[in-house]
């Protein structure tokens, strides 16, 4: 889109934003001169020195020289066509484009000629985050298993007509409605390897699609809350469908977790006399726009005074049993109200669910929930997930940094200051994280863990906002280009209030372009997004916006394992999209010889026909397969 509505800050906040600490910090110390100080797993107290070679080895075993050659593929150029690109000695196919038929009836796909009730029964549109379930034991679950994918949004013109062809807003009728809320959600396929090697869809009872129509359930601290009460749902306990779902996560019980990223831009928000407490979350939340024509036929998403708390039903991280059709996807209100950006699951050493995820907007928080105690101990019928509590992150200019708890009754979450109880900290997480003075980030997007050194990474597309202007450079003002950030919990430990932060790489056009970037010349990527870190350690990258030289968006790999002088890990780019195109969305089979890659959006606004071995002229979001010719793992 030429417009990203995340570009522009709903924060008022005046706190030193992260541009801020990091030109403090960056000032000091120049841009990651001092390297990174790793040890037994964690930054030190105090990150200072000369960069090192290589940073700690793995914790499971592996050698140093091991993990200096994670990267064994040759790096691609940037692309610009309308093809998938991967290294020599891989191979890329196309599989699930939108319209696939999984379920019921199988209708066929029909460019923009098939019914809402068609649509619900085919793979949705806008393909993001995903996971493989095995479904066997063994070196059988690399070959066979549920895909679970979210999909994010539409593109009406396609959806409705089969081109580019937008039909005027007063033709827009309850079918059409229907049909764009029916290729919203998530899509659970079975999915195995066929004797040729091919991966095809079982036409399984596990297969399922979930819609913005779906019934589902509160749990956690807001569930029957007054700010979650409707008048279709006046006790507050059964919000109907998910939306705008973004990122992912998946807990260590076989759950998938699916988050709610910008689910305001669905409705409209009529005059009306609306209260101070209406108001500021609406306002806060960016709520309006009515971006997919919903409004004009469903009065769940028309705002009124009268009826302001539909928007409040929607932002929550939902955890789906892809195991069970029959089961209800639950909205875990204990982890906040954000447009959530990933909600990746780490369990501590003493068993406790460790959840962090981005509020992805320009000016906004990273957060992270920690679980009261064992998961194994709540399985008799209580979700670790609804009980614990919810922090919000400052970084400090010294490189170290916090979790503030947002408790009812902690600081300045009290009554007096428009938190009743703590249905309204969670309810209203944005206010309450601004009130406890966490640190205003570049859009906070995607989260990974390091599962051999414990370090934890957060991608941050960019700042472009005009917000932003009157805050310092991080590293950059304003920060076109985006960069990543890692940081190490204290003693280990993901359930500690404190941590060491620093900065893993600056992304741009390269070192010699004057942009502030760390990265080489040849490694140039912009807006990181996506973020996923394999069993081995390999971080892999994936941008989303603005690309160096007006290239396609595209997925680079990085070894943390090993830097150069600058202190700058080892990057080498692994896949480019096609046009217009966003690449989002990474995992593997667990042997990690199969990958799948989501192509999401392409074509946006310019001519495309990926993935072109369909049988139509017209663009389809859709996973691609990536293996490597030998067999072998993936990246290596």
């Amino acid at each position: 889109m030429d417009f990203d509505p995340d570009d522009i800050s709903t924060n008022p906040a005046t706190d030193p934003s992260f541009q801020e600490v990091v030109a403090s910090r960056l000032s000091r110390r120049g841009v990651l001169a001092g390297g990174v100080a790793v040890a037994a797993g964690f930054f030190t107290s105090a990150i200072t020195g000369p960069a090192p070679t290589y940073a700690s080895p793995p914790r499971n075993g592996r050698s140093t020289a091991k993990a200096a050659a994670l990267l064994g593929y040759q790096p691609i150029p940037l692309g610009y066509g309308d093809e998938i690109v991967v290294p020599v000695g891989y191979s890329a196919t196309a599989f699930l484009p939108w319209g696939t038929p999984i379920l019921g009836s199988y209708p066929a796909f029909v460019p923009g000629g098939n019914t809402a009730a068609q649509q619900e029964q085919q793979v949705g549109m806008h393909h993001d985050g995903m996971h493989f379930f095995p479904l066997r034991n063994g070196p059988r679950g690399s070959i066979h298993g549920l895909l679970v994918l979210n999909h994010e949004y539409t593109d009406e013109a396609l959806l409705q007509t089969g081109t580019t062809t937008l039909p005027p807003l007063e033709s827009w009728t309850a079918e059409m409605v229907r049909k764009s809320q029916a290729a919203h959600g998530v899509a659970v396929v079975e999915i195995q390897k066929s004797g040729t090697g091919e991966w095809e869809v079982v036409r399984s009872s596990l297969n399922r699609r979930i819609t913005a129509n779906t019934p589902a359930s509160f749990s956690g601290p807001a569930v029957g809350h007054r700010l979650v009460q409707t008048s279709r749902d006046p006790q507050g306990i059964r919000p109907v469908g998910t939306i705008n779902n973004c990122a992912h996560g998946y807990t260590p019980w076989g759950t998938y977790l699916t988050c709610e990223e910008n689910f305001n831009g669905y409705f409209r928000v009529d005059p009306g006399p609306y209260t101070a407490e209406q108001t500021a979350l609406i306002s806060r939340y960016g709520v309006g726009g009515d971006r997919q024509r919903w409004a004009t036929n469903d009065p769940r998403f028309v705002v009124t005074a009268e009826e302001p708390n539909e928007p409040n039903r929607f932002g929550w991280v939902v955890e789906i049993d892809p195991f069970d059709p029959s089961s209800t996807p639950v909205k875990r209100t204990a982890l906040g109200r954000v447009k959530h950006e990933s909600a990746h699951v780490h369990v501590t050493k003493g068993g406790r669910v460790v959840v962090y995820t981005g509020d992805d907007q320009v000016n906004e928080y990273m957060y992270k929930f920690v679980s009261a105690g064992n998961w194994h101990s709540y399985r008799a019928g209580r979700s670790p997930l609804d009980d614990g509590t919810l922090y919000v992150a400052r970084f400090n200019d010294d490189g170290s940094g916090e979790w503030l708890p947002l408790m009812h009754g902690t600081g300045p979450l009290t009554e007096a200051n428009g938190f009743a109880d703590q249905g309204d900290v969670l309810v209203k997480t944005r206010l309450a994280a601004t009130a406890l003075g966490a640190t205003p980030m570049d859009r906070p997007e995607w989260v990974s863990v390091d599962p051999n050194t414990g370090m934890v990474y957060l991608n941050l597309t960019n700042n472009t906002s005009t917000a932003k202007q009157e805050s310092a450079a991080n590293p950059r003002k304003p920060n076109n280009w985006g960069h990543i950030v890692r940081w190490a919990e204290s003693g280990d430990n993901h359930a500690a209030t404190s941590f060491a932060w620093d900065l893993f790489v600056i992304a741009g056009q390269g070192r010699s372009s004057g942009d502030g970037s760390t990265i080489a010349d040849e490694d140039a990527f912009g807006s990181p997004d996506g973020l996923w870190i394999d069993p081995d350690g390999r971080v892999w990258i994936q941008t989303d916006g603005t690309q160096p030289m007006g290239a396609n968006d595209q997925m680079l790999a990085a070894n943390p394992y090993v830097t150069d002088e600058a202190g700058v890990p080892e990057i080498r780019r692994f896949f480019t999209g096609v046009v217009a195109c966003e690449v989002t969305g990474v995992i593997t089979t667990p042997d990690q010889a199969t990958m799948f890659v989501n192509i999401q959006h392409p074509g946006e606004g310019e001519p495309s026909t990926w993935p072109h071995n369909d049988g139509f002229a017209i663009p389809r979001s859709a996973t691609v397969i990536v293996t490597k010719d030998d067999g072998g793992i993936i990246g290596s």
